[in-house]
């Protein structure tokens, strides 16, 4: 058997037992490493080595640390690419609720700036029903005060008049009584002379009739 294709063989079955043992929680340090670690525990493989060919010992394990450099740098590449990859997501995931939070602020940014122009929409229509209800509220109130001076200046106006037509009839009932008393006083006046005058006449008279009386009777005596 050719060495070379032995060595070969050799360091082919290395690797895929340490590749084999790669598995979570297996092993130290990269897939590289615990392939070299594999390759490293195969005592058959190495004995096997030395019983073919002495003279490729070196040169397989040159070519088996080769090509476990190479690997090891190429899953230090994907080691590195996959760590970043890690540290991507989470800052992909945290740049992601960034933007989420961004957004729904926007969102809600906007909301408010709406419920703000609604309500200054009905604070400003609120302005201008105050605005007419005051207008309103004056007209009305000079409305009731035009018509409370009205009424009180008629109130007022039916007041003196009565106060005259109350004057006026205390005025006629006062010179009434000032008429009725002197009527009474004259009536009372007239009617003493006229006692008077008749008593005067009828003591003439009854003298007259005495007189009479008497010289009839002393003709009749006579």
């Amino acid at each position: 058997m050719n060495p070379l294709i032995s060595a070969a063989s050799v360091i082919a079955a290395g690797l895929a037992v340490g590749l084999a043992s790669i598995g979570p929680g297996v092993g130290q340090g990269t897939a590289a490493g615990q392939a070299v670690e594999g390759i490293a525990r195969q005592p058959e493989a190495e004995g096997k080595i030395r019983e073919e060919s002495s003279e490729y010992s070196g040169l397989g394990l040159v070519i088996s640390l080769g090509f476990g450099i190479r690997i090891m740098n190429r899953e230090k590449r994907i080691g590195s690419f996959q760590s970043k990859k890690r540290w991507e997501f989470p800052i992909n995931n945290r740049k992601q609720r960034i933007l989420n939070t961004i957004r729904n602020s926007e969102e809600l940014r906007g909301g408010a700036i709406e419920q703000l122009e609604k309500a200054r929409a009905r604070l400003r229509k609120v302005e201008i029903e105050a605005d007419q209800f005051r207008v309103n509220g004056y007209s009305e109130i000079e409305r009731e005060k035009l018509n409370l001076i009205n009424s009180t200046y008629k109130t007022l106006e039916q007041l003196e008049n009565y106060k005259n037509e109350t004057i006026h009839f205390e005025q006629q009932r006062a010179i009434n009584q000032v008429r009725q008393r002197v009527f009474q006083q004259a009536l009372q006046g007239a009617l003493g002379t006229l006692n008077s005058c008749l008593t005067n006449e009828l003591h003439l008279r009854t003298i007259s009739a005495n007189i009479g009386m008497f010289g009839a009777m002393k003709e009749i005596t006579n």
